[in-house]
């Protein structure tokens, strides 16, 4: 009870402190304040943001304890808010060579040099920071540390930092979130899954690490390994709301669909409506067939986000599959309006017009689509297959054309295969197909999905074997 009366009383005196300096700020006479009450006003203003009236107070500090250069580091502290950099950096130059070395006074040095872009030496003093503070006070340095190789893409160093953060606070979420962070940019999803497994072994309790291995997982397209990672995330903290999106987003994946709905649902529940959410309720509902639920769906996520491309998208193709095309082909222009790099939504307007036989459009729309993005194999999968329908020559043609542009497509050669087949050039053929399953057996394979009619040629039988 004293406690907290000692602590009211504080908070007031700090309260009728700062009413008198402000007041003195607009003319008033201001009686002497000892040190400690100024620092305290100097030290509010800088939490608050308040970063002109902390220059303010430090100075008043200066001017009435000028034997105590705590108030020169209040005001380079102020100045480095205020973006007056290289004058704070001249402050803590000058109080650098009478005040003792002090975690703070290289926090701040380090934080000036930061701002300033100049990465090696704001790790030089953070470093130097680390040198004088607590061992167990050190995690948040080292994670700043962090921060400045990340800026200079300096990711393999960050790492190893994060992992020293770790290793003096195993609880330090942030540092374990900028892990997460940069070996997601490096693209090392097995590298992350040790990481996050060795913190699991040590911190099994830790919602976000377990969230973190979903994520991973995820990014290997490895989904069902993602649903038990985050199901262990939800069963720590039932109200993790970007679990449960992540979840849905997984189960979406999985094709499962209403326990989809129902964890996109619960996000919504703990983190409030969301357009993307609603969205991918939509979506599931598409995959069920139940279009008139999916409709209502991607309106709310609409209504939320009128410019959210994902959601006109769905709406469109919804509209396409109940058989209005061409009502279709208006709404998937709408989400194109709104994101004119998507390969995938040229992908899907080709189709559209491929059902109404507008074979201009639809050439247009395919060709588009594989100019964004070369690599995906089903768009040239559909287009190849498109143009073969009326002419095989002119899809091996198009086929050709694609191929000398140098252009990375794993379905490619696969496509090539057939299209000589179909043109009677078998032997060609056949030997194309040797090189295919030499380079991908897997992929070569997909020939007799391509064409069912090869499953009775024994040549590529036995090749396949």
């Amino acid at each position: 009870m004293f406690d907290d009366d000692e602590e009211e009383f504080a908070d007031s005196s700090l309260i009728e402190d700062i009413e008198r300096f402000e007041a003195h700020l607009q003319g008033s006479a201001l009686q002497f304040m000892d040190s400690d009450r100024i620092e305290n006003i100097i030290d509010h203003y800088l939490v608050q943001g308040q970063y002109q009236k902390a220059k303010a107070a430090s100075e008043l500090g200066m001017y009435q304890f000028a034997y105590n250069p705590l108030f020169q580091l209040r005001k380079a502290q102020s100045l480095g808010g205020l973006g007056i950099l290289n004058e704070a950096l001249e402050i803590i130059q000058l109080i650098e060579k009478t005040m003792e070395p002090s975690s703070e006074l290289y926090l701040t040095k380090a934080s000036l040099h930061s701002q300033l872009r100049d990465h090696k030496n704001a790790i030089k003093y953070f470093h130097l920071a680390i040198d004088v503070s607590e061992p167990n006070e050190t995690d948040f340095i080292f994670l700043d540390i962090s921060i400045e190789f990340q800026r200079m893409r300096m990711y393999p160093e960050a790492i190893e930092v994060l992992k020293e953060a770790l290793r003096v606070n195993k609880y330090n979420e942030s540092a374990l979130y900028e892990l997460g962070r940069c070996y997601d940019i490096m693209e090392e999803n097995q590298e992350a899954i040790k990481a996050y497994t060795e913190f699991i072994d040590e911190q099994p309790y830790s919602a976000t690490a377990w969230y973190n291995l979903g994520n991973a997982y995820s990014k290997l397209e490895d989904f069902e390994k993602a649903v038990w990672a985050y199901d262990y995330a939800i069963l720590i903290n039932d109200e993790f709301g970007p679990a449960h999106f992540n979840i849905g987003n997984s189960y979406l994946s999985l094709e499962k669909y209403h326990k989809a709905i129902e964890h996109f649902e619960l996000c919504q529940k703990h983190d409030g409506d969301d357009a993307m959410a609603m969205c991918y309720i939509g979506e599931a509902y598409e995959q069920l067939n139940e279009f008139n639920l999916s409709k209502h769906y991607y309106k709310k996520s609409i209504e939320m986000e009128p410019m959210l491309p994902e959601a006109w998208l769905g709406l469109g193709i919804v509209e396409d599959l109940m058989g209005h095309t061409r009502e279709g082909i208006v709404l998937i222009q709408k989400a194109l309006d709104f994101d004119p790099e998507n390969a995938g939504i040229y992908h899907v307007l080709a189709g559209a017009y491929e059902k109404l036989e507008l074979r201009e459009e639809t050439k247009f729309h395919y060709e588009k689509s594989l100019e964004l993005n070369p690599a995906d194999e089903e768009c040239l999968s559909d287009y190849i297959d498109f143009l073969s329908d009326e002419s095989p020559i002119e899809a091996y043609r198009v086929l050709q054309d694609f191929l000398q542009g140098e252009k990375e497509n794993a379905i490619a050669h696969v496509l090539e295969v057939n299209l000589q087949w179909m043109l009677g050039q078998r032997s060609e053929a056949i030997r194309l197909f040797n090189n295919c399953l030499e380079k991908d057996s897997i992929k070569a394979k997909t020939i007799f999905e391509i064409n069912p009619k090869l499953l009775d040629d024994h040549d590529f039988l036995n090749l396949s074997e």
